[in-house]
């Protein structure tokens, strides 16, 4: 990282995003965000998810020198997309950002008594509300932190700012492929960072380049029609719920291993073995008792969330679990999800399952895959990846942590893929903040160091955004490059 042209400029910067949280400023502004009631899963909530962009999100972005316009959604009307653009010159390097401004649902009535989700309330570092940590309390720290580095910097930036904003996230991010394939040019970039998901530990930042992929899938085991009394027709009838249990646990040894080959992943790669080193799962306050013995054998708890596959079985249902009755049950039916790296050929999983049960002799067990997500990994040894630690370091005078991946999924694969830009996610929540569930918050802490942390980023984007983007581009051109015959020979 160079040194900045202006001394003292960068803290300067980061100085001017700390007093917006000092002052109260970063608290009311969330709050406001808060207020707008997002969920993307409720339909009746449509008015409010277009409100947060027209109402909120757009006039947020004015000030900072951005035009924004609306891109419907043809995949789901209800969660429309937001195009923002800040142009200084197109000669220099673009930065493509994104956030999403839907919310699960509220779940109103299970919070905490003294807890609403729709308004903050602060109890010590906690700032409870739903959004305050997905994903409304994220963009506000980047949206801030943007505007202290234009003030620092006299107006101007030094790079190009695009925006893609959506509002359906929390259902799957229908349309986000299409509408970013459709704006390519729009949306053309030289880097994408971006923020969403938890930190490894509260008091540690970090940087992860993609996420695992998702494969759903359902098993179903239906045999006959109708239930049949248990007295007079058990042994004499299969089981769906035995047999589909038998069916699942050839998926998985009993300690959790997954015994499909097509569904395994690659070795874990020097790179990514040395980036997680040094991380350890489940530090922060509330997270839940790691089980040791639970997993591939042979690899850290870490690396078995983020460096490998893992097969779970969300939901299974056989009969009325609720109120059973001296009944055979005609069919058996299970949720499950293959979460899986870069490597896998999670394509065929569809195939790889019926092969299995097939071999096995489970020839009732119907497989139906509901969707696919890929995964992505932006090489460890980028140089993009080198910078962006360097500045949380620079920023935060901590080591910060990086994730070759995310454990989670986010629509990584839109940004690496359709759009071909190297990814940085730089997240400012952590593992126990109850994202999705009731009680969900945002640390008020870990909100004041995003704050200079991305202040740094965004003023060392305008130092180094040129020469990073020749040396990405160079790599690139390289690693694509046919090798020569004597290259071969070797």
């Amino acid at each position: 990282m160079k040194e900045s042209r202006q001394t003292g400029s960068r803290q300067t910067a980061i100085d001017r995003a700390l007093r917006v949280y000092d002052s109260g400023q970063f608290l009311g502004d969330l709050q406001r965000r808060v207020s707008f009631r997002t969920e993307s899963q409720n339909p009746a909530q449509a008015d409010a998810v277009r409100a947060y962009l027209t109402d909120e999100v757009a006039p947020s972005l004015a000030p900072l020198g951005f035009t924004s316009r609306i891109v419907e959604n043809a995949a789901a009307a209800r969660a429309p997309f937001l195009i923002a653009e800040r142009i200084e010159d197109p000669a220099l390097p673009t930065v493509l950002t994104y956030g999403h401004g839907d919310v699960v649902r509220g779940y109103d009535e299970q919070w905490r008594e003294g807890l609403a989700p729709w308004t903050i309330t602060v109890e010590g570092d906690r700032w409870y509300g739903r959004g305050t940590a997905d994903n409304k309390g994220q963009h506000s720290v980047n949206f801030a932190a943007l505007g202290a580095v234009l003030d620092a910097r006299g107006g101007k930036l030094g790079y190009n700012v695009k925006l893609i904003f959506e509002t359906g996230e929390e259902i799957g991010s229908p349309g986000l492929d299409a509408v970013c394939a459709a704006h390519r040019e729009a949306l053309a970039a030289d880097v994408f960072i971006a923020s969403d998901g938890p930190r490894v530990l509260a008091e540690r930042p970090t940087l992860f380049l993609g996420s695992r992929g998702g494969v759903a899938f359902e098993l179903l085991v239906d045999l006959r029609k109708g239930a049949h009394h248990s007295g007079n027709w058990g042994g004499a009838l299969r089981n769906p719920a035995i047999v589909l249990s038998h069916a699942i646990a050839s998926l998985v040894d009993r300690r959790g291993a997954i015994a499909v080959d097509g569904l395994r992943p690659p070795p874990i790669s020097a790179s990514v073995r040395e980036a997680l080193a040094d991380i350890v799962l489940g530090g922060d306050e509330d997270a839940p008792a790691i089980d040791p013995d639970w997993g591939e054998p042979g690899l850290t708890p870490t690396e078995r969330v983020i460096a490998w596959n893992t097969l779970e079985v969300l939901a299974f249902k056989a009969g009325n679990p609720d109120a059973p009755v001296n009944a055979i049950p005609p069919m058996a039916k299970a949720t499950c999800q293959l979460r899986f790296v870069v490597g896998t050929d999670a394509e065929r999983a569809g195939e790889h399952l019926e092969a299995h049960f097939a071999r096995l002799g489970f020839d009732d067990v119907k497989v139906r895959v509901t969707q696919i997500s890929a995964a992505t990994r932006l090489d460890p040894n980028d140089a993009w990846v080198h910078w962006a630690l360097e500045s949380l370091r620079a920023s935060t005078d901590k080591k910060p942590a990086l994730l070759p991946n995310l454990g989670g999924t986010v629509p990584n694969d839109v940004f690496a893929y359709t759009l071909g830009l190297p990814t940085l996610w730089v997240p400012h929540s952590y593992p126990a903040c109850a994202q999705h569930a009731p009680n969900e918050h945002l640390l008020g802490s870990v909100a004041r160091e995003a704050l200079a942390v991305m202040a740094g980023l965004w003023w060392d984007l305008g130092e180094d955004a040129a020469r990073l983007a020749s040396t990405h581009a160079q790599a690139q051109s390289q690693a694509q490059a046919p090798q020569s015959s004597d290259a071969v020979l070797q």
